[in-house]
């Protein structure tokens, strides 16, 4: 069984870096953005840079994550979890804190040495207004390095949510080279929406405010193999 997250990863995305890995679609905005595995890691790594040089958290230490199914979340979790973080649940003090600019009302029952909030718009577009207290995250990622080299060990917490990823990849029969739609207000747990279609081979569709009456001719665009709507 694989125990870092990183080195999955990886593998993922390697036959070819330059396909489609990640495809976001918001049907309450009309956006869609598509990642390939090249342009997801790009993001990862200059997460992970900015979580070792700008936050100066490392191996084992926490963070806390207020976001919802996104592919700005991906980029988030993934370079967390390729700086050797733990990302917690429950709430509580942490080294950094990722809040979606809807939720930084809750960051009180966060204490953390670093705040950004993320506005989760199309493009990747910065806040028009920050927080008090918060660091834009897609300005302050931006300054970053497009690589980094994962540590050798995985995060404390890698073995047990792939173990849970590979389950769950196996309960949903996701297989190597599908190309997988999911309904992320039915499919919201990070194992399901992206650890699960990474420990399977599988690339993904994630659709938010899902239309049903948009999904058939979706999936027939997108070359889906597999809907989990």
């Amino acid at each position: 069984m694989a125990d870092n997250i990183a080195r999955v990863f990886a593998a993922a995305i390697a036959p070819d870096p330059a396909q489609p890995l990640l495809t976001w679609y918001d049907d309450a905005t009309g956006e869609r953005t598509e990642l390939s595995g090249a342009t997801l890691a790009n993001w990862v790594a200059k997460t992970a840079n900015l979580l070792t040089d700008e936050v100066a958290a490392g191996p084992g230490e926490s963070a806390g994550a207020l976001l919802p199914p996104h592919w700005q979340t991906a980029a988030v979790l993934l370079g967390c979890w390729s700086a050797g973080l733990v990302v917690v649940d429950a709430p509580g003090a942490v080294e950094v804190l990722f809040a979606a600019a809807d939720r930084v009302g809750e960051a009180d029952a966060w204490p953390a040495g670093e705040r950004y909030a993320l506005a989760l718009a199309p493009f990747a577009l910065p806040l028009r207004e920050v927080p008090a207290g918060f660091a834009d995250y897609v300005v302050a990622v931006r300054a970053h390095g497009d690589h980094f080299t994962p540590y050798a060990a995985g995060g404390p917490a890698d073995a047990e949510l792939l173990g849970r990823a590979a389950a769950r990849a196996a309960e949903l029969g996701l297989a190597r080279g599908d190309r997988v739609l999911l309904d992320v207000a039915a499919h919201p747990d990070p194992v399901d929406w992206l650890l699960a279609p990474l420990v399977a081979g599988a690339s993904t569709v994630l659709c938010a405010n899902a239309d049903p009456a948009r999904l058939p001719a979706r999936a027939e665009t997108e070359r889906v193999t597999r809907t989990l709507a």
